[in-house]
C-alpha cells in the first residue's frame, strides 16, 4: 500500500489534506484575527462558553474545553443532538457552533427551530458558503472543505481558529505557532506493529482527551474495527475489565499535572495484559513497556498540535493494515445529512 500506483485513493486524500494543514492552519489563525477580538469581547462579558458539534467538531470542542476553562472561561462542549434533544438554557452563554462543512443535519435543524439566534452566537467552519457561516458570524478555516474521508486537515485548521480566540483572551500563540510552523516527520511503525493483534482500541487522556476522543474516532472510521475513547479516570472506574491482549490502550499526555496519572494508567493498562502506545508531550522519561511516541515539550492548544501529527499518522497506519480501501467509507458520508 506504501507505493503511490497501490495506494487507495481515499488514503491519497487524506495525504493531499495533510500535506496542506499546517499552511491552511496559519493562513486560518492570521484571517480569523477580528472576529476572533469580537468573540474574545462576548466571553469576557458572557464569562460563559457554550460548544455545540457533532463528530470531529464536537471532539474539538472538547480538547479546547480545558483550554478556555484555564482562561477563566466556564466552557462546556455539548453535541449538537443532545442540545436539539436535551437542551441546557443558552442564556447568558457564548455559542460556537462548529461544522466544517456548515451544512450537518444537525446545524440546519437547530437553526430551523430556532426562534430566533442568541446574540452572541458564532459559528467555526470550513466552508464560507455554508449556512452555518451565512446564519451567524463565522470563523471561516482557509482551504475550504475538507474532502477527505476522517478529520486530519479539518481538525488542525479548526484548532487554528480556536488558537486566534485564545490569543484575543490572552494566550501566547508562540509555542503553537512555531509547532505549527516545524515538519515532523513521526515514526510510528513500532505504535502500529504493538497493536497488530488487538480486536478494539480504547484511546485515553486528561486534560488532552479531546485529542484522544478525535482519534478514537478516526481510527473507527478508517479501520472499522471498535475504537472509542475514556476519559483517564472513567476508564479507571469499571471499564478497566475490559482490559487484555485483544484490546489496545492508546494513551495522549502533555507537560501539566496530569502527566503522572496518564502514567499511571499506561502501567495499570500493562499490567491488564493489554499492549499501550503512549502519544507524549511531556517531555518525560518513556514509560517502561509502552510504545512511546515523543512529541518534544508541550502544553495547553500547542501540545495539541504536537500530538496531532503523529496521531494521524498512527491512525492510518493502523487503518491500512486492515483494510485494502482505506479512506473509503461503506456506511457513512463525509457530510452527515440525516438524522
Amino acid at each position: 500500500m506504501s507505493s503511490e500506483p497501490n495506494k487507495p485513493t481515499g488514503l491519497i486524500a487524506i495525504e493531499r489534506e495533510m500535506a496542506r494543514q499546517n499552511a491552511d492552519a496559519f493562513a486560518s489563525f492570521e484571517a480569523a484575527a477580528p472576529l476572533a477580538r469580537t468573540i474574545a469581547q462576548s466571553l469576557r462579558k458572557t464569562g460563559r462558553l457554550l460548544l455545540l458539534g457533532m463528530g470531529g467538531s464536537h471532539a474539538v470542542g472538547r480538547a479546547v474545553e480545558p483550554l478556555y476553562r484555564s482562561r477563566g472561561i466556564d466552557a462546556v462542549a455539548l453535541p449538537l443532538s443532545e442540545q436539539l434533544g436535551q437542551p441546557i438554557s443558552l442564556s447568558g452563554k457564548t455559542i460556537l457552533v462548529t461544522s466544517q462543512s456548515g451544512e450537518s443535519a444537525e446545524v440546519l435543524r437547530w437553526f430551523a427551530e430556532a426562534a430566533s439566534v442568541p446574540a452572541d452566537t458564532f459559528g467555526l467552519t470550513l466552508e464560507g458558503g455554508s449556512t452555518l457561516a451565512r446564519t451567524v458570524p463565522s470563523l471561516i478555516g482557509a482551504g475550504g472543505t475538507e474532502n477527505a474521508f476522517a478529520a486530519t486537515r479539518s481538525l488542525t485548521v479548526s484548532f487554528a481558529l480556536h488558537l486566534a480566540v485564545l490569543s484575543a483572551l490572552g494566550e501566547d500563540p508562540a509555542g503553537a505557532l512555531a509547532i505549527l510552523n516545524s515538519e515532523p516527520k513521526p515514526e510510528v511503525d513500532a505504535a502500529v506493529a504493538a497493536l497488530s493483534g488487538v480486536s478494539a482500541v480504547v484511546t485515553s487522556g486528561r486534560l488532552m482527551q479531546g485529542v484522544a476522543e478525535a482519534i478514537a474516532l478516526g481510527l473507527t472510521e478508517l479501520s472499522r474495527i471498535p475504537c472509542f475513547s475514556l476519559e483517564g479516570g472513567q476508564l479507571r472506574h469499571g471499564p478497566m475489565e475490559m482490559l487484555g491482549p485483544k484490546v489496545g490502550v492508546v494513551l495522549f499526555r502533555a507537560k501539566d499535572a496530569t502527566s503522572e496519572l496518564v502514567a499511571r494508567m499506561a502501567v495499570s493498562a500493562l499490567e491488564a495484559g493489554s499492549p499501550v502506545v503512549v502519544f507524549d508531550a511531556s517531555g518525560e522519561a518513556p514509560i517502561e513497556g509502552t510504545v512511546t511516541i515523543a512529541a518534544g515539550e508541550a502544553s495547553g492548544i500547542a501540545a495539541v498540535f504536537a500530538l496531532l501529527p503523529a496521531a494521524q499518522h498512527f491512525m492510518l497506519g493502523f487503518a491500512g493494515a486492515r483494510v485494502a480501501d482505506l479512506g473509503t467509507p461503506v456506511r457513512s458520508t463525509k457530510i452527515t445529512r440525516d438524522e
